[in-house]
């Protein structure tokens, strides 16, 4: 009997089969949807069994469909393992990653991870989704995040929250502020100058909220962010002082901005790296998460790694 489906469709089928909806299945593999329909029709005709039921609004698999997605899925991940330890096969692997994370964590974190994995894998596109740290967990816990950078979801029963770094608050600000010659302040020196905080939305506003509640003369903000590399930038241009994680702020050889330790009380968030429990990665997905649990920033002092 000949095989009248390909790849291409049993990925498809694992797309639709993770996230239940067309739409973003479609979008996924980058095709468009009726094109992504007539994959998962020709699958069907040629398995000659039903393996998803549609409806207006919603897509669930058959019990064929079920029990057909678990294979594929080792079917794909075996394919992938088997490429990827090919001797020159890494180097021109095709495929894609996707991480969610907190914006805070991007820039002089990240960044240099994900530099890292192109080296070793330049063909892999690896899609970088960053928002508020409820956005991404809720994007891990839909499956539109393979796996995710945060400092929440420690506490959800249906996410592995693998512990990376303890960051500790810092106070920013220009290297020409009064507060930038001191070896370290307290929330009351901070208080004294104009202050800019991130929005009550924010994760990091939280945190600081719930830190700080007893804290007599806390500081007041002036301006308000919805995130910290916003932040920052107005720190940048001179416009006050802010608190935020050691990790969002550049090393000791940037021009302009200065990382002075807070202190009276020290706060501190756990960032890890979250991803849905009994899940596995992709082979190229793992990957990143590895290089993740083995780098570590190393220009701070104020964020070290934690024992997992």
């Amino acid at each position: 009997m000949a095989i009248n489906f390909d790849l291409n469709d049993l990925l498809a089928f694992r797309a639709v089969a993770e996230l239940s909806n067309f739409r973003k299945a479609a979008e996924t593999v980058h095709i468009s949807q009726p094109a992504f329909s007539r994959r998962i029709d020709k699958l069907e005709q040629a398995l000659g069994v039903r393996l998803l039921e549609r409806t207006t609004r919603s897509v669930t698999l058959t019990s064929v469909g079920r029990d057909f997605a678990r294979k594929v899925e080792q079917l794909l991940d075996d394919l992938d393992h088997t490429l990827l330890g090919i001797r020159g096969v890494a180097a021109t692997r095709m495929g894609e990653v996707a991480i969610a994370c907190v914006p805070s964590t991007v820039y002089y974190f990240l960044s240099q991870v994900i530099r890292r994995y192109h080296e070793r894998y330049p063909k892999i596109r690896v899609k970088v989704f960053d928002a508020s740290a409820n956005e991404v967990l809720a994007a891990v816990a839909r499956g539109e995040a393979d796996f995710g950078l945060n400092f929440v979801g420690g506490q959800e029963s249906d996410i592995e929250f693998q512990p990376l770094l303890e960051d500790r608050f810092v106070a920013a600000c220009r290297r020409d502020h009064p507060l930038a010659k001191k070896r370290g302040v307290t929330w009351a020196d901070v208080a004294q100058y104009d202050y800019i905080s991130v929005t009550k939305s924010s994760g990091n506003r939280l945190l600081l909220d719930q830190a700080l509640a007893h804290v007599s003369g806390r500081p007041q903000s002036i301006y308000e962010a919805q995130h910290v590399t916003t932040m920052i930038g107005l720190v940048e241009a001179g416009l006050g002082v802010a608190a935020v994680p050691s990790l969002a702020m550049p090393g000791p050889d940037h021009p302009l901005l200065v990382s002075v330790p807070l202190s009276d009380p020290v706060v501190t968030r756990r960032v890890g790296l979250i991803r849905r429990k009994g899940r596995s990665l992709s082979p190229s997905a793992q990957q990143l998460y590895d290089f993740l649990l083995e780098m570590k920033p190393t220009k701070r002092k104020t964020a070290r790694k934690v024992a997992a």
